[in-house]
């Protein structure tokens, strides 16, 4: 699942699931069935504003650097001590949200390293496309909090992305009345789009649209 073909596959809403893909329009959280879109930038439309600039600045001493993926004790250490530190389900390690066992990888996927003085805080990985990536997993050491190193990984699959002239970053989906992953919106709301299903069509991305296509 790799080149034009997952670019074609993350067009039509279809995202990866450990080695395989995966659609769906609900999904059950806190014992509520909520509505989920699928969303994506469209990488020439994206400004960043002054949070997003403040956020890279104030990250500027960490070094960034973008790697083939390679499945290691380091980053799952790294993923046990956010998985250990959060409030709400995660896979139990990289391994099984990637591979579950799988020996190859049919996904040309990437990792973004984030590291202060050498140790490895933060890591996001992503699959790549022809003219797309998909973000697939962020997480980062629990101690970096403050620093907001999951929304500061976006920005550098974004930075990455661009610089490969890359033309989508799909983040995922978003959820209506369940905030957890509004922070899907942060880089940039006016390059977002959304996946009206009814429609068939990406449609640009705002927070009337979503509570629209949920309640009518």
């Amino acid at each position: 699942m790799k080149g034009s073909k997952l670019d074609l596959c993350l067009n039509m809403g279809y995202f990866r699931m450990q080695q395989d893909i995966f659609t769906c329009q609900y999904v059950l959280f806190e014992n509520k069935l909520c509505p989920v879109y699928w969303l994506r930038l469209v990488l020439a439309d994206v400004t960043y504003g002054t949070k997003q600039l403040r956020l890279l600045r104030s990250n500027e001493s960490f070094t960034v650097a973008v790697k083939p993926f390679v499945l290691s004790d380091e980053l799952e250490n790294l993923y046990a001590l956010y998985r250990g530190a959060i409030n709400f389900d995660a896979p139990d390690s990289v391994e099984s949200c990637l591979l579950d066992g799988a020996i190859e990888n049919v996904f040309d996927t990437y990792v973004v390293e984030v590291r202060d003085q050498g140790q490895l805080i933060a890591a996001g990985i992503f699959d790549d496309g022809y003219q797309s990536i998909a973000g697939i997993m962020n997480f980062y050491h629990p101690a970096y909090r403050k620093h907001s190193l999951g929304k500061f990984l976006m920005l550098q699959k974004i930075n990455h992305a661009r610089r490969q002239r890359k033309i989508y970053y799909y983040p995922g989906y978003i959820a209506y009345n369940y905030t957890k992953f509004d922070y899907k919106i942060f880089p940039c709301e006016a390059a977002t789009e959304l996946l009206d299903t009814n429609l068939g069509l990406w449609v640009p991305f705002s927070w009337d649209l979503l509570t629209k296509l949920s309640e009518d």
